[in-house]
């Protein structure tokens, strides 16, 4: 059940990518051809709107093609008034960029509905004190909640490890003890520690983890809306950051994860019910919004460097630099699909 859930998760996602592109192409008077979510042999198809609507067999993608556009071949070309290929960059350009628009629009509305649902946060309870740190000389102790630091109020553990992080010399933390309040002064000692990405960095810590004790986060409209806003900027800053680390080698390779991973991650996600299957399809929108905005031919990144290039210089790149462009692009979209392939099975067999 989890797999068809996170397959159905995936072609959602991709649905909505494509959807952007469709009516960004119906609103620039492109007829748009075939919308087809999958690729390979068609399994149901039908006409609408003067557009073959398609299920195809492998749910993995899905394409929008429109009249004059043909990724596999960028030569073939039409100049009818609906075509792609007579709009003008700046056109092209919006066209392109509606697809990405709609993951991140759809992951905005995904962290919106997650916070009408009020999610669950960690609370600031402390499960173990590291011994000889800052926390254990100044006498806290397990099941101790941080309940203010330095008199400003505090209900998630998040909130606690920000202010630890911006902090300058000594803090007043307030404890809830068995239901007393105490005073203990510490100061924050910069200590190694491992970031989402694996890297060594250096951060300001008091010696504590979280007893893993969780509350319902209730929210006003204004600060559900401050909620869906804040998620969707920082899911998209951790993917732009973690291509970024790829790409310069700051990240191994061995990081990268595949299809399997996606579908293996979602369904694992749906155990633990609605909540965490909207958390990480918000999460997979806004990656797919981020990787396909890569200035790599085959995605819509490509795309509109080629139409920047035609818009700067007032002229389209040659047929045979598109053409060895594209195919350069197919090859590297290809191996970047391989090695998350090989990077999922390795983590399976291991």
């Amino acid at each position: 059940m989890g797999i068809v859930i996170s397959l159905l998760v995936l072609s959602g996602l991709i649905f909505f990518h494509e959807l952007g592109h469709y009516f960004a192409a119906r609103l620039m008077g492109v007829y748009v051809e075939v919308f087809s979510i999958g690729f390979g042999k068609r399994l149901f198809t039908f006409q609408k709107w003067g557009t073959e609507w398609s299920i195809s067999a492998v749910p993995l993608g899905g394409y929008v093609r429109m009249k004059g556009q043909d990724d596999s071949d960028p030569t073939k070309k039409s100049f009818d008034l609906d075509s792609y290929n007579t709009k003008t960059p700046i056109q092209k350009i919006f066209i392109l960029l509606a697809g990405p628009a709609a993951n991140f629009v759809l992951a905005f509305m995904l962290y919106f509905a997650i916070a009408l649902g009020s999610p669950n946060v960690l609370s600031p309870v402390i499960g173990t004190v590291v011994k000889d740190s800052p926390a254990f000389l100044a006498g806290l102790d397990s099941n101790d909640t941080i309940t203010a630091i330095n008199g400003v109020s505090i209900t998630t553990w998040k909130e606690m490890a920000e202010l630890i992080k911006i902090s300058q010399g000594s803090l007043d933390l307030t404890i809830d003890r068995n239901g007393y309040l105490e005073h203990k002064v510490l100061t924050p000692k910069i200590q190694s520690a491992k970031n989402m990405f694996g890297e060594d960095v250096k951060r300001k810590m008091i010696g504590i983890s979280s007893a893993g004790v969780t509350h319902k986060l209730e929210l006003s409209p204004s600060e559900t809306l401050g909620y869906a806003t804040e998620q969707t900027i920082f899911a998209s800053t951790m993917i732009f950051t973690g291509v970024k680390k790829l790409l310069f080698g700051e990240v191994p390779a061995k990081e990268l994860g595949g299809v399997i991973s996606i579908v293996k991650i979602t369904a694992d996600a749906s155990d633990d019910g609605w909540m965490s299957v909207l958390f990480f399809a918000a999460l997979i929108s806004v990656n797919l919004g981020v990787l396909n905005l890569l200035p790599i031919p085959a995605l819509d990144g490509g795309h509109i460097m080629f139409n920047l290039y035609e818009l700067i210089f007032r002229r389209e790149a040659s047929e045979a630099i598109m053409m060895k462009f594209t195919i350069a692009g197919w090859v590297i979209l290809f191996a970047l699909m391989g090695l998350g392939l090989f990077n999922d099975i390795n983590r399976l067999i291991n």
